[in-house]
């Protein structure tokens, strides 16, 4: 089985203040039932709050993330699964709760890591 990477950045959820509770309630929903299917590895989001380092291979530490790269934020979910259709039906349903699209990719796990 293959694993997922299920993953949005945070200019995709435009969802109104006063729905956000339910879509935090909607969206563990769907991880409640990733975990209950036994396809769930992790899941979790950027915290916005703490902005990134660079970290170089001398140990030197520069703010601020990778100057040409597009920032990394928003949230998502790693599930192991049987197939891309799969893949593609826990995609829609975390779309449906997050209310947003979803990227979909498989996740390059390194067993030896």
């Amino acid at each position: 089985m293959a694993k997922y990477l299920i993953s949005f950045p945070a200019a995709a959820m435009v969802v109104p203040e006063a729905d956000m509770e339910a879509v935090g309630r909607d969206a563990h929903a769907v991880i409640e039932e990733a975990k209950a299917a036994g396809v769930y590895v992790f899941a979790g989001g950027i915290d916005e709050g703490v902005p990134p380092v660079l970290v170089s291979a001398d140990g030197a530490v520069a703010e601020g993330g990778y100057p040409w790269a597009p920032s990394l934020d928003g949230g998502f979910a790693v599930l192991e699964l049987p197939s891309r259709e799969a893949a593609i039906a826990w995609a829609a349903r975390i779309a449906k709760a997050c209310r947003c699209q979803q990227e979909l990719r498989v996740f390059g796990f390194d067993p030896r890591a």
